[in-house]
């Protein structure tokens, strides 16, 4: 699927002890600024702070809790990265991965614009969507089901996963239009509501995904792919999620064969350098 662009890499850095991947984890202010500056060189474009863990099976924490370990980081995104260029030449960007309104409209007041991941599509919290409209913010907008205590069965699909969520987005497009949401990438949430098998199958959807989606609304939305050191490769290999940095590289450039526009991983010069690779396969 040819792009007048190059994809870009979301380094995920997460300010939290629950993240499923250990490597992920930095919550010192030395340690999360050296970890900015390193995905900058690295070539990063955009940098994912998340302070509340959402993997299957955690207990999310409480708004204060998340507040407290996100402010660390964004007073060193005030201080020391906003502006700053990527090795490409443009301004590093950092999103925040929340489902609360309250964190948002908090980091705003310190950072100003930045990019919103929700992993609930504003199902989680009925004033996201408000928010987002109203202060004008990108919006990166997931598929799951449930609660991450409950998702894992909530996997029934009668439709068919690929159908049902392309659906989900459909619906979607209407609920961001009506909050003015003009703004936004859809994340087909890998791991979250889906079994080995479905995660799969909707990889391999993903182009129809993105397709109905343009020709239903006359615009092409922007597809994140987010699965860096998942289940989904780990299970099926035998390992552990500190052993699957090979396999997420060799899904990753099929994602983005497949036509995602960011990738979103633990290891940014790896994820650059599937980008580049993509590039070479279409020249």
């Amino acid at each position: 699927m040819a792009k007048e662009y190059t994809p870009q890499v979301m380094g995920i850095i997460n300010v939290n002890e629950e993240s499923f991947f250990r490597g992920s984890r930095f919550t010192a202010a030395s340690e999360l600024e050296r970890q900015m500056e390193l995905m900058i060189a690295q070539g990063a474009s955009i940098i994912d702070l998340g302070a509340c863990s959402t993997r299957p099976g955690s207990t999310p924490v409480t708004i204060g809790q998340e507040w407290e370990h996100l402010r660390v980081a964004l007073e060193i995104v005030g201080k020391k990265f906003l502006g700053v260029k990527t090795i490409d030449g443009g301004e590093i960007k950092f999103s925040i991965d929340t489902f609360r309104s309250g964190i948002v409209r908090r980091g705003y007041d310190m950072i100003g614009e930045f990019i919103v991941n929700d992993i609930s599509a504003g199902e989680d919290d009925p004033q996201m969507l408000p928010a987002v409209g109203q202060l004008g913010l990108p919006y990166i907008a997931m598929h799951k089901r449930g609660t991450p205590d409950t998702m894992q069965q909530m996997c029934h699909y009668p439709k068919g996963v690929v159908e049902s969520v392309t659906e989900y987005f459909q619906e979607f497009e209407e609920r961001a239009s009506l909050h003015g949401i003009k703004e936004f990438i859809i994340d087909p949430g890998f791991g979250f509501a889906k079994d080995l098998k479905q995660n799969y199958t909707l990889f391999k959807g993903m182009p129809r995904i993105v397709e109905t989606l343009e020709k239903t609304h006359g615009q092409r939305r922007r597809l994140l792919v987010g699965i860096s050191r998942k289940g989904m490769i780990w299970k099926p290999l035998g390992i552990t999620p500190e052993e699957a940095l090979c396999g997420t590289a060799a899904l990753n450039l099929q994602a983005l064969i497949l036509g995602a526009d960011i990738i979103r991983v633990h290891d940014v010069k790896e994820g650059v350098q599937c980008v580049k690779l993509w590039q070479c396969l279409n020249r």
